[in-house]
């Protein structure tokens, strides 16, 4: 105005004020300029980064995997999708690892039992081979099945019923005036050994902890216990007291006799030298059973006298003994015949008897015995001359 240019002042942070006649702007207005530029250029730089990430390296979305699944948003769409490698499928557990099928029929393995079982004797059978079956020792069996057998495996025939023990023992019945303690001394094993057997049921009543009440009559098994076993072999007969086994059988002799002494030497009473049946196994077997055919010759063993001849009661059959006269005795059982009588000398070799299979025999053999007055029932095969 009036040809006058009115200068443009302002006031700086520096509190001066300024006019456009300053040829050069502000150094601070300059750095402030320079900074946002830089700033600028830092975020076009990073945008440019990420597109070309994205464009190297796509989104795996849902499209692209093939799910039925709706896409995010139109960008998503927008995305390159590429071909991904198969991916395996998981292998089924059903197949490589246990199945666990669905099945009416369960194979239970076997437990131990604790309860007495049974067994009926088959043609063929004999004491050993019955144990042997069950795991037990011989004795066991005769311990379990006294009512039956009664100690004497001759008495054992196809047929019978037998008590089968779950482990050795004895089978007991207990008897009026019965105690843990006197019926535990008598087998030999302690009490707690019968109160904590499971298949005996006896555990006390835990509020009430005193021996329980057993009753009479009540059949009680006693793991590891044993008594005496009754010899029904042929007793010690002697030409000084041959009625002491009267008893025995109606083929016992009632007088004193006189006659030949043995030699003290045994040979084998029959032709075959193998055994049969049963080897000596006291006290269940205290003899030898010989093998041979029926009607095979029996020969004295040694020089004696007969004491005992004809039937036996308690399984042998036909027996004949002979008292050797020097403290010997020898016994030939199961025999088809006797060709000797009461009182008779015979010779050593002599033949006595026919081999058969008569009383408690499941086949042809003899059944032989020795036995000293000191020593008792002793094994055959220590003094037969082979």
């Amino acid at each position: 105005m009036n040809g006058f240019a009115i200068p443009w002042e302002w006031r700086g942070c520096d509190g001066l004020v300024h006019s456009d006649d300053d040829k050069q702007m502000p150094k601070h207005i300059l750095k402030k300029i320079g900074i946002g530029l830089l700033i600028v250029a830092f975020i076009i730089v990073a945008a440019i980064a990420i597109q070309k990430t994205l464009k190297a390296k796509p989104m795996v979305t849902a499209t692209a995997l093939n799910l039925d699944s709706t896409p995010i948003s139109k960008a998503e769409n927008l995305q390159e999708t590429i071909d991904l490698p198969d991916f395996p499928t998981p292998e089924s557990v059903f197949m490589n690892g246990i199945p666990r099928l669905v099945s009416l029929d369960t194979n239970i393995p076997d437990r131990p039992t604790v309860d007495v079982s049974t067994y009926e004797v088959k043609p063929g059978d004999n004491l050993f081979l019955i144990a042997e079956k069950f795991g037990l020792r011989p004795e066991t069996v005769l311990w379990g099945n006294y009512d039956v057998l009664r100690d004497n495996p001759q008495f054992l025939s196809p047929g019978q019923e037998l008590n089968i023990l779950p482990t050795d023992g004895v089978y007991y019945q207990w008897a009026e005036g019965d105690t843990l303690n006197s019926v535990a001394s008598f087998f030999k094993v302690e009490p707690d050994v019968i109160l904590d057997y499971p298949g005996n049921r006896l555990l006390p009543d835990v509020t009430k902890p005193t021996a329980p009440q057993i009753e009479v009559g009540a059949w009680l098994i006693i793991p590891g216990g044993k008594r005496v076993l009754k010899d029904w072999g042929p007793p010690p007969i002697t030409r000084a007291n041959p009625a002491a086994a009267a008893y025995y059988g109606e083929g016992y002799c009632g007088k004193i006799y006189e006659g030949a002494i043995g030699m003290g030497s045994f040979i084998w009473p029959t032709v075959a030298k193998t055994l049969s049946g049963y080897d000596y196994s006291p006290p269940i077997h205290n003899g030898i059973d010989i093998a041979g055919a029926e009607g095979n010759a029996i020969f004295a063993t040694d020089s004696g006298v007969v004491v005992f001849a004809g039937w036996s009661q308690y399984g042998y059959g036909n027996l004949i003994v002979l008292d050797h006269g020097n403290g010997w005795q020898s016994a030939y059982a199961h025999l088809s015949a006797v060709n000797v009588g009461c009182g008779q000398s015979v010779a050593q070799g002599m033949v006595i008897g026919a081999l058969g299979t008569t009383g408690n025999s499941t086949g042809p053999h003899l059944h032989f015995e020795l036995r000293n007055d000191m020593y008792g029932k002793v094994n055959p095969w220590d003094f037969l001359i082979r």
